[in-house]
Formats: structure tokens, sequence, C-alpha cells
């Protein structure tokens, strides 16, 4: 049996609020800057991609609390009318609505664009939240993490680029991650497989996965040049590691080991929502436009994410997927 001498229990508990105190601290340093912006929105209408959950239904809450029109973008329509009661609760605003968009189809994606034009005389705020972590295929044969995570964001925005122009200043918001650093762009393995990687293994997803975060940097810097002059202006992001659902196709094992660690050192999804926050209203980032964000500033990139060569290769092979070429 063991005795605990009063000398002992004081510096059990003393270990135990230095420890609690470090957490705290730590906690503070994840969570990460905050978007500063008191901007407010009323009159203005944004759309917001993969809103149902996560960092994306957190943006829209934020959004709705600033007076915009939310428009939630998800492909479940179930889901996404269960978010729009929570955001409009949240945000306190009822001018929140669901329309219904597949990013794994490019039929639904042009009806969703389509639907916008004709019902929605505004556009302020383009914001490409929503991704996949999995394997699979699209509706059009294409690998679907290279198909939802930018495919159907570079068709959708093109497909509404005239009206933003109407209606700027605008802004293009797309989430990218850090994972990006770990992307290289194949033309030979996308033109033979529809994806810029291969394989089911762990190791392979998470390649095809930064693939498709590096083409988010590179489409935005491409993008970036074309609207020049246009007073329209467009930013990729990292949002931070978060505590969200995007591993929810994760094996149960995965997801299991990955829960205790996710809850202590990710951050949540309102601190998640903060650089996409930022990079939507913040005043004066307008000359920074095609730049790639973290923690509501400005970060440096790898030549691979800023090279003209292949964002333009990546922008007309897109085209021809989509399309609009």
């Amino acid at each position: 049996m063991l005795y605990f001498t009063s000398e002992m229990a004081e510096e059990i508990l003393l270990i135990a609020g230095v420890a609690i105190a470090v957490l705290m601290i730590f906690r503070m340093y994840v969570r990460g800057a905050r978007c500063k912006s008191k901007t407010k929105l009323h009159g203005k209408t944004v759309i917001v991609t993969g809103s149902n959950t996560g960092i994306g239904r957190e943006t829209a809450v934020d959004l709705a609390r600033r007076g915009a029109r939310v428009i939630l973008a998800c492909r479940n329509q179930v889901r996404g009318e269960a978010a729009v009661a929570i955001v409009q609760r949240e945000g306190g605003s009822k001018n929140v609505v669901f329309m219904q968009l597949d990013l794994a189809s490019l039929k639904s994606v042009r009806s969703f664009a389509e639907t916008i034009l004709k019902t929605e005389r505004k556009l302020d705020i383009l914001i490409n939240n929503a991704g996949v972590y999995m394997q699979g295929t699209t509706e059009d044969g294409l690998g679907l993490m290279f198909g939802v995570n930018h495919l159907g964001h570079f068709l959708l925005t093109n497909l509404l680029l005239d009206r933003l122009k109407e209606c700027a200043p605008s802004r293009i918001v797309t989430i990218s991650s850090h994972l990006h650093d770990y992307g290289n762009l194949n033309f030979d393995t996308l033109r033979t497989h529809k994806e810029f990687g291969v394989g089911e293994s762990a190791g392979s997803v998470f390649r095809i996965y930064s693939h498709s975060k590096l083409c988010n940097v590179l489409f935005t810097h491409e993008l970036a040049k074309r609207l020049q002059g246009t007073n329209v202006t467009c930013y990729s992001l990292h949002p931070g590691v978060i505590n969200s659902d995007l591993t929810r196709n994760m094996n149960k094992m995965s997801r299991r080991l990955l829960k205790p660690i996710a809850a202590l050192f990710f951050k949540d999804v309102e601190a998640g929502a903060q650089t996409t926050l930022h990079c939507a209203v913040q005043e004066g980032i307008e000359s920074l436009s095609g730049r790639y964000f973290s923690d509501c500033a400005v970060q440096k990139v790898k030549a691979k994410a800023k090279d003209d060569a292949v964002a333009k290769k990546l922008w007309e092979v897109s085209e021809t997927l989509c399309g609009l070429s």
C-alpha cells in the first residue's frame, strides 16, 4: 500500500498545476492567430462549399453574423438542410440557404452555377472550402481527390467569374493545406490515370491528397494573374491542423489512434476558420492576391508552388478536362 505525505501531495499538485499551465499555453499557441476584421457584410452574398460541417460551417456562421446572405453549397441535402438550421441559429440570421452541389460531378457543378446565375443577383465572395481525403473515382472517371479538391472548384470558379467581376470588389478563397509542400504534379501520370498518383496504401493516399493541395495553390497563383485589373482578388490558405471530420474516411483504427491526439493538439473548427475569414474579409490585403496564407498572415512558398509554367499547364489541362477550352 502506498502512503502519501502532505509534502508529496503538495509536490504532485504543483507538478499537476505546472502541467496544466503548460498545456493551456500550448493550446493557446495551437489555436493560432485570429481574424481581426470587424467588416460587416450586409447586402453581400457568399458561397461556401462543403459547409455542412467542420470549418466550412464555422466559416458560414461567422459570415452570417456579419450580415451576409450565405449559400451553403453541399452534396448531401439532408445534412445541408440541417446545417442551415445550425448556421441560422448560431449566426443569428435567417438569410442562409442550402443549394445542392456535388463537386465529384462536373454536371452537378454546371447545374449549380446555372442556378446561382439565374437566382442570385449578387456574388461577392466564393469560398472553395470542400475537400476529401480518400481514394475513389468521380462521376466523370477522374481521381476523387483531384476531381473534388481541385477540378470541381476550378470549374465552379470559372463559371461564376463573370458574376464576381460584376460585383467587384470581390474575392475567391481556396482552402489548401501545408501538405501541398509534399505534392508534385506529374502530368504524364494524370493523363494515364486521371489522377496525379496511384495506390491505395496510406502513403499513396497521403501523397495524392498532397498533390491536390498543390493544385489549389497553383490554381490561385495563375488565377490572380488572369484577374489583374478586375478588382477581383484570390487567396489560398492553410487553415491549420484541424480536429474536424475530414479524416472520416480513414479506417477505424487510424481514426481511433488520431482521436486523442487531435483533441489535444489540433485546432478546433472555430480556430480553424480564422484564416479563411481573414482572406475573405480582411481589409488591405488586395495587393496580396494570388498569395498563400496561414495563421492570418501571408507565407512564403517553395518554388514549385509558384512555378508559372506548371501553374499555366495545370490551368490549360483543367480547362480541357472541364470542357472549357
